[in-house]
């Protein structure tokens, strides 16, 4: 089966599973409880955004029994994101190469679906709502987009997360670099303030990096986001270095490669934030998590948290168990 049919598919199955009162209770596994960002996870193992793009299935993921749940990427308008087929399965390697392009159905059904989750409404877990820009927004206007989004997610998030590091929409990585950076940052912390005083209620905004970067551009953003006040950061997306899958047969595929190949980079991203920022900046930890050892590993290079995604494509819902239980004394 194409991938992202059989991904579409087992959301579905997952849905009706639910109807049909046959999954776990939407609660976090108990473990290691953790506190971060002004906020207390009951676990540290969380799902990364991108599996559940237009927040429509946060009750049957929650009986995974993640600690925290990301969704989206969403962006301010509706938009179908890159051409069919756009999502690849790397087996051999336990990986996954997707171009996606942020598609999703736009900010208000967004929005909607999360107000419909019982999992949010009753505070079972800690969620976070990841934001973007639309494709054809061009990239000089880029700060509109993050900015209508932050206002619309504000209200139901406890952290929202600023993706800037996708491969996959033209020219958007280039926001982190140093000047659009800062601008961007003081833009949507300046937001944050506004709506933290007239909701009278802090909501952290966190940054989600590449791992294509060198050891020089990750400490000028750990720089930034200490100057700026940016309360986290998410290490790492997909990657765009293809050395690890070398000779497959989809090696060359456009788009992000996720799962195994990117444990080591991701971590070695994580050590240098850390180093950079200090212990009392938020680091998420993501990238190649397929074991308990590997969400073990990011804690060991300085993460606070973990979050899997590919892992649960090879190792089904039971890696979120052994990741939770694996973590319990790292």
């Amino acid at each position: 089966m194409d991938a992202e049919t059989a991904h579409d598919v087992t959301l579905s199955s997952l849905e009706r599973l639910k109807a049909l009162g046959m999954l776990p209770p939407a609660q976090p596994l108990p473990g290691r409880a953790v506190s971060a960002l002004g906020l207390r996870f009951p676990n540290p193992v969380g799902l990364a955004a991108g599996l559940d793009k237009n927040a429509a299935h946060l009750d049957a993921l929650a009986s995974f029994g993640f600690g925290f749940i990301e969704v989206g990427t969403v962006t301010p308008r509706p938009q179908p994101g890159n051409p069919r087929p756009r999502l690849f399965r790397l087996p051999e390697h336990r990986a996954l190469i997707n171009r996606l392009g942020f598609n999703n159905l736009g900010l208000t059904s967004f929005i909607e679906n999360v107000q419909r989750s019982t999992w949010v409404r009753e505070r079972r877990g800690v969620l976070g709502l990841n934001i973007g820009k639309n494709a054809d927004t061009p990239i000089e206007h880029a700060e509109d987009d993050y900015l209508t989004c932050l206002t619309g997610v504000y209200p139901w998030a406890d952290y929202v997360t600023i993706n800037i590091s996708s491969p996959n929409t033209q020219g958007l990585r280039d926001l982190q670099h140093e000047a659009a950076l800062r601008r961007l940052l003081h833009r949507l912390k300046d937001t944050q303030q506004g709506l933290a005083a007239r909701m009278h209620r802090h909501v952290p905004l966190v940054l989600k990096i590449a791992p294509d970067l060198s050891d020089q551009q990750i400490d000028d953003i750990a720089r930034t986001v200490l100057e700026v006040g940016i309360e986290g950061v998410i290490a790492t997306n997909t990657t765009l270095d293809r050395q690890a899958v070398a000779g497959h047969a989809r090696a060359e595929e456009r788009g992000g490669l996720s799962g195994a190949p990117l444990l080591a980079r991701s971590n070695h991203v994580i050590r240098v934030l850390r180093a950079a920022l200090g212990p009392d900046t938020t680091i998420i930890g993501v990238g190649g998590v397929l074991e308990g050892e590997d969400a073990v590993s990011k804690l060991q290079a300085g993460a606070d948290l973990v979050q899997i995604y590919s892992g649960l494509i090879y190792r089904g819902p039971a890696l979120v168990a052994d990741a939770v239980r694996a973590t319990r004394s790292a």
